[in-house]
C-alpha cells in the first residue's frame, strides 16, 4: 500500500492493484476510510467519517491534489 501523503493522523494512500481505475486516493484515520476520485475531486465512498470530518478530508485532498496526482503517476508510471 503506497503512502502518498500523511497529514497529522490522516494517511493518504492507494493500492498497487488500483492501476486499472482512474486516479484516486484512499484516506484513512482511526479506522475510518474514504475514497476520492482525483479528476475531478469527488467522493466515491465513505466508511465511518462524520460529515464535518469528511468536509475536512475533502479540503485536504483538494489542497494537495497536485502532490496526490504526481504520486499516483510516479507509482504507476503513467
Amino acid at each position: 500500500m503506497p503512502v502518498a501523503l500523511r497529514i497529522g493522523s490522516y494517511i493518504f494512500f492507494f493500492y498497487s492493484a488500483d492501476r486499472p481505475e482512474p486516479p484516486h486516493i484512499h484516506v484513512e484515520n482511526n479506522g475510518r476510510e474514504a475514497k476520492f476520485w482525483l479528476t475531478p475531486v469527488e467522493l466515491e465512498r465513505n466508511r465511518g467519517y462524520r460529515q464535518h470530518e469528511l468536509n475536512r478530508v475533502t479540503r485536504m485532498v483538494e489542497e494537495n491534489l497536485d502532490t496526490l496526482l504526481r504520486k499516483w503517476h510516479e507509482h504507476f508510471g503513467i
